[in-house]
C-alpha cells in the first residue's frame, strides 16, 4: 500500500497518528507538495479522483481518500487497539463524537489558519479575515461542549483513547501555525490535550 501524505495538511497526521497507534509499518509514505499544488496535477487527480491528501493506494489499484475512511479501513486490517468501538453501542458513540468533532471543532479550525496564515494564501483563491473570525468563534462555542464533556470523561468518545480524540487533537494542533491556544477557561479540554499529546504515538500525528 501506499500512503500520499503531506506533512504541510492536518488530515494526513490522522491517519500517521492511527497507523503509530496499531504499529503499522508496511506503508509507503509517498510525499505531496500542495503548496506547489501536487495534488491538482492530472496525474494525482486521475489516481486518487479528488485533489486531496491523504489517499491510500492499494495493492489492487483502489484508492481511497479522506482520512476517517482510510482510517477505518487500516481499523479492519489492524483491529487493535480499537480505535472505532468494540459493538454497535462503541462504533455508533465512536461515530456521534468524531462526527461532531470534524464538523464543530476541527474544520472550523483549518478553515481559520487556511484563512489567517500567510503562507496558506497559495491554497485560497483569497483569504477571508471574517470567514476565518467566524469559524474561530464557532470552534470556541464547541469547545465549550467538550470542555464539560471532559470534565466527565478522560477521552471524548469512550473510556479511552479513539478516532474521536485523533480527530481533535491534530486539528487543535493545527492552529499552532497562528500561535492559537484554546482559551485558558477551558481546564479539562487543556487537561485532555496534554494528556493526548504525550501518547508516543502523537508524534507521528502532530
Amino acid at each position: 500500500m501506499k500512503l500520499y501524505d503531506s506533512h504541510r495538511a492536518p488530515n494526513p497526521r490522522r491517519v500517521r497518528w492511527v497507523m503509530a497507534e496499531k504499529g503499522i509499518e508496511d506503508v509507503e509514505i509517498v510525499p505531496v507538495d500542495i503548496l506547489t499544488g501536487e495534488h491538482k496535477t492530472a496525474e494525482y487527480r486521475t489516481r486518487v479522483g479528488v485533489p486531496h491528501v491523504p489517499a491510500l493506494e492499494l495493492d489492487d489499484g483502489t484508492t481511497i481518500s479522506e482520512s476517517v475512511a482510510i482510517c477505518r479501513y487500516l481499523e479492519a486490517l489492524y483491529p487493535e487497539p480499537n480505535l472505532f468501538g468494540r459493538d454497535a453501542r462503541e462504533q455508533a458513540v465512536v461515530e456521534m463524537w468524531t462526527r461532531r468533532c470534524e464538523f464543530y471543532l476541527a474544520n472550523p479550525i483549518m478553515l481559520n489558519v487556511r484563512h489567517t496564515h500567510p503562507a496558506l494564501a497559495a491554497l485560497e483563491a483569497v483569504q477571508l479575515p471574517q470567514l476565518a473570525e467566524y469559524n474561530r468563534a464557532a470552534a470556541e462555542k464547541f469547545m465549550k461542549t467538550l470542555d464539560r464533556r471532559l470534565a466527565e470523561h478522560e477521552f471524548i468518545a469512550l473510556d479511552r483513547f479513539t478516532i474521536a480524540d485523533v480527530v481533535s487533537v491534530v486539528g487543535l494542533d493545527f492552529a499552532r501555525l497562528i500561535k492559537y491556544r484554546p482559551p485558558a477557561e477551558f481546564v479539562h479540554l487543556a487537561r485532555w490535550l496534554e494528556a493526548c499529546k504525550a501518547r508516543p504515538a502523537a508524534q507521528a500525528g502532530v
